[in-house]
């Protein structure tokens, strides 16, 4: 008897190289400056971190708390966006970017759409607050791009309640599981949660790891690859996304190293 047929991995409209937190190196990390920094080097798609405000907005930041990136103090989520919008969120980095805000979702938004640059959208959620704020971002998301002719945003996330979330308000954005480490049952809660892709620490990624997403139908995405041995691993693995911080050393159009 013939073994099935591996589907098909879906159509894939992203580019390879995709600039994290903006480029959040060279700039204060998830904010529009650093969408403009990439940008600047040539890089056409920008990994972001998405939560959820006290009030329901959905804006930009990575970590639980304000205190490493903003002038503020506690966790984000526990303030209102009107509190989060008067914070300095670029002296941290630098007096060049000192009085930079946060930026919530629709302005990184309109950026990208304004200029036809594509997004991978980490939700990252207030602790406890998963699957609320996988349905925010995924609903406000796909009313953004709803009239756009650009690539739809691709959501990911650690965490599979957020995905859940994310895929009961809208179905059809497609949908990446984040793993840092390979636990039991990954693969079928992906192919449960209809992701697209596997984005893997980079050093996860081999051979076998490759040919699993393969046989699987998903794509294979990279994190967060700032050595040119890294990426050269990487591409010769035949990887779909490699998400990097050095925008300035890695040129967005090529395939090697």
């Amino acid at each position: 008897m013939k073994s099935p047929t591996p589907p098909a991995p879906a159509p894939w409209p992203y580019p390879r190289w995709i600039a994290h937190r903006g480029a959040g190196k060279l700039a204060p990390e998830n904010t529009l400056a650093a969408f403009r920094v990439g940008a600047s080097h040539g890089y056409r798609m920008f990994e972001c971190d998405a939560k959820l405000s006290a009030d329901g907005v959905v804006f930009l930041l990575h970590d639980a708390t304000l205190q490493r990136t903003t002038s503020g103090e506690g966790i984000g989520g526990h303030h209102d966006w009107h509190h989060l919008s008067q914070l300095d969120a670029g002296a941290w980095h630098s007096r060049t970017f000192a009085g930079e805000p946060l930026a919530t979702l629709a302005a990184v938004a309109g950026y990208c759409l304004a200029n036809a640059f594509m997004l991978n959208i980490e939700i990252k959620p207030t602790p406890g607050l998963e699957q609320a704020t996988g349905k925010a971002v995924a609903k406000e998301a796909a009313a953004l791009w709803t009239a756009s002719s650009t690539s739809p945003p691709l959501l990911t996330s650690f965490q599979p309640e957020a995905l859940q979330g994310a895929k009961e308000a809208a179905p059809d954005l497609p949908r990446g599981l984040l793993l840092d480490t390979l636990w039991d049952g990954w693969l079928d809660v992906a192919g449960e949660l209809g992701c697209v892709t596997i984005v893997c620490n980079h050093a996860l990624w081999d051979e076998t790891l490759m040919a699993t997403a393969t046989k699987a139908g998903m794509r294979a995405m990279a994190y967060t690859v700032n050595d040119e041995w890294a990426a050269e691993r990487l591409l010769n693995l035949g990887i779909d996304g490699v998400i990097t911080d050095r925008v300035d050393l890695f040129a967005p159009g090529r395939d090697s190293v």
